[in-house]
């Protein structure tokens, strides 16, 4: 019995056209049809690295998705440079920016808007508020559209970064009240002990209960970071504190943040100085030119298999 032919179709465009199939034009690297051919128009155009070139890219990415309650100011440049501007982990009710009775305007860093480019959304918001004379939440509705990142408008500073117990400091300049008291216990328990390594960049050890973690975001690019850990991990050199071991990492914003488990007990204070040694060994891996032998790529593999994407 033969076997019966088998044709694809295929979706043919007239000269100068582009088809549905092919890439779209505008470089997002999406078909076109679900780019600028889809209806109503271009989708968004997802940016993998949107907090890339600012000073500190790094706690950024933690403080969007890992740190609990935190906050920084965030200095401005330009016109809005005599603005105070606090950026928060999280705002009450979850709002995007709020500006407060005393006119300072504080951005949350932990809201999602879709809209693909969460620089640019984070800009719009910030620039919504800083236009804003009334004191009240500030919100996003829709898409932003072209405009500038929140690059274009922070001062080339690194950030001053307080991470908190709770969100307390969402009512340290209001008068007490038992709803007040209330909202904050609510919110308080679901936060988790945490604190900021001040060895290295962007490290941040959390305790959940069963477990403790250092989760530590890290500005290599994933392929180059990946190789310098198989390095280390091959040769036992990961381990920052007896009994503590390289759990896998999340990957977030375009970055990697390796996770490791941690003795119960262990505390923050115990890896400043394991912290700053593994840097300079990492950075000692990372400028190894040689290619992995069999058994560092196989460690590599491990490592790469136990990503967790966030976002």
């Amino acid at each position: 019995m033969g076997k019966r032919s088998r044709t694809r179709s295929r979706e043919q465009a007239a000269d100068g056209e582009v088809g549905p199939r092919q890439p779209c034009p505008c470089g997002s690297g999406r078909r076109y049809k679900h780019c600028h051919g889809a209806p109503g128009g271009a989708a968004p155009v997802f940016v993998q690295r949107p907090l890339e070139g600012m000073p500190s890219e790094c706690d950024l990415v933690a403080l969007r998705e890992l740190v609990p309650a935190a906050t920084a100011p965030l200095p401005l440049t330009g016109e809005h440079a005599d603005r105070s501007v606090q950026l928060c982990t999280l705002l009450p009710g979850a709002a995007p920016a709020m500006v407060r009775e005393s006119g300072e305007v504080w951005l949350g860093l932990q809201v999602v808007h879709n809209f693909g480019d969460p620089s640019r959304d984070l800009a719009a918001v910030l620039l919504e508020a800083l236009g804003q004379s009334e004191a009240g939440p500030v919100g996003l509705g829709s898409d932003p559209g072209e405009g500038p990142r929140l690059q274009d408008l922070v001062a080339d500073e690194p950030l001053r970064i307080t991470v908190h117990d709770g969100f307390d400091y969402w009512v340290a300049d209001l008068p007490d009240s038992s709803e007040l008291a209330a909202a904050l216990e609510q919110a308080n328990d679901q936060v988790d002990p945490t604190d900021r390594l001040t060895s290295v960049e962007a490290a941040y050890w959390t305790n959940v209960g069963s477990k403790e973690h250092l989760r530590w975001v890290m500005p290599e690019p994933e392929g180059q970071l990946l190789d310098a850990l198989a390095r280390l991990h091959e040769a036992d050199r990961d381990r920052l504190v007896p009994d503590s071991r390289l759990v896998g990492m999340f990957r977030a914003h375009g970055l990697l943040a390796p996770v490791w488990d941690l003795p119960v007990g262990t505390g923050a204070e115990a890896l400043e100085e394991p912290a700053e040694r593994f840097a300079k060994d990492l950075a000692e891996a990372l400028a190894e030119p040689a290619d992995l032998t069999a058994e560092q790529r196989s460690a590599r593999n491990g490592l790469a298999n136990r990503q967790v994407t966030i976002r």
